[in-house]
């Protein structure tokens, strides 16, 4: 049955993660499959990625972590993003790596592993100047030593920040950052705890800042096809989604009919027009509504009208058209067939292409190429 559908192509993501492995150099590579993949799926992203190379998975939540191994993905995984109360436990007993970011956190685990009899594998994140998650400088050492007081209940594996600044490769406070992560691991060492490894790069430092790599690079967007800095060109990338819905229904109008809520669109001539059976629900976004355009069989074609929770409508055109019922109105993909592209959504709504692909949902299936992994989800 042709139904609206993301389709993933896995040989993209295998090709993206053979591009950031070769920015990387001698630096493991760990992916982010966080948002269910952002977007994509994560466990079946993590398959590709872990097979073209990928060291470790990076994800947001302990729920993502544990859905990952549920799914049998054995590979190491980091969480970093814990809500008040969360129970450390499952993951601890999962083998799940976790991030700390606050003294508060560093007790919430230790009373897991006293729990649970399992060592928990830590790494922590400390906050260099982005302000958001991360110990601050003032609890640093607090955590420091509360992770060394804890004996063999934990191991200390990581330390890890996030840039501010990183989709502007030249900007000051890039190395401000660095810098200040470097202190970090001297005032760790001054007090006798090292780090295996440490990791500051996302997408846009991997693929353009090649010094601030440390051990290893955490890239996330980069990934699944997007350019992380479009000004800068796609750095050979491949886009991994193509959105694509069937038209449901085909018919004519007569010009100065109007089209959808509140006739935002009157027809300025006879013309055909197509129906396309995704809306806001499903990640279309209402704001497009008269300024995207969809391409189905090759031809692009311009959403008229308001788009609606369920629904929009393209103008085919007037006289003939070659549209029928069941035809792919493809809404964006990796723009090699001349199709619209996510970057193209991005700049219409003013956002950023991570945004566009992870707004497909509920009604918006996913099937897979490429890779080992195929079907539909």
């Amino acid at each position: 049955m042709n139904t609206p559908s993301a389709v993933i192509d896995l040989d993209a993501i295998a090709h993206n993660v053979g591009v950031l492995r070769e920015r990387a150099g001698s630096a493991a590579v760990m992916v982010v499959v966080k948002a269910d993949g952002y977007g994509h799926g994560a466990t079946q992203v993590a398959g590709a990625a872990v097979a073209a190379g990928a060291a470790e998975l990076g994800v947001a939540t302990i729920d993502e972590a544990l859905a990952l191994r549920r799914d049998g993905v054995t590979e190491p995984i980091l969480a970093w993003l814990h809500a008040p109360g969360t129970d450390f436990a499952p993951a601890l007993r999962c083998g799940v790596e976790v991030a700390v970011s606050s003294p508060r956190q560093v007790a919430d685990l230790l009373d897991a592993a006293t729990r649970t009899g399992q060592t928990a594998v830590v790494t922590v994140k400390a906050d260099t100047g982005l302000s958001r998650n991360g110990v601050s400088p003032q609890d640093y050492p607090a955590v420091l030593s509360a992770l060394q007081k804890a004996g063999d209940a934990v191991r200390i594996r990581g330390l890890m920040s996030h840039l501010a600044h990183g989709d502007d490769p030249h900007h000051p406070f890039n190395d401000e950052q660095a810098r200040r992560l470097k202190d970090l691991v001297e005032q760790a060492g001054a007090v006798g705890v090292s780090f295996d490894v440490v990791h500051l790069s996302n997408s846009p430092a991997a693929l353009t800042r090649p010094d601030l790599a440390f051990d290893m690079v955490r890239p996330g967007i980069a990934v699944y096809g997007q350019s992380p800095i479009p000004s800068l060109g796609d750095f050979g990338l491949r886009g991994a989604m193509t959105v694509k819905c069937p038209v449901a229904h085909v018919r004519s109008v007569q010009a100065g009919d109007g089209v959808s809520y509140g006739h935002t669109w009157t027809a300025p001539r006879d013309t055909t027009l197509a129906l396309v059976p995704a809306g806001y629900a499903d990640g279309v976004f209402r704001a497009l509504s008269n300024r995207f355009e969809v391409s189905i069989n090759g031809r692009r074609y311009p959403n008229v009208g308001r788009v609606c929770m369920d629904q929009f409508v393209v103008d085919l055109g007037p006289g003939p058209v070659d549209v029928v019922e069941g035809d792919d109105a493809i809404l964006f993909g990796p723009g090699g067939d001349g199709e619209p592209t996510a970057q193209e959504w991005a700049e219409l709504l003013d956002t950023i292409n991570y945004e566009v692909v992870t707004s497909p949902r509920r009604r918006i299936g996913r099937t897979y190429v490429g890779g080992s992994v195929g079907g539909a989800l």
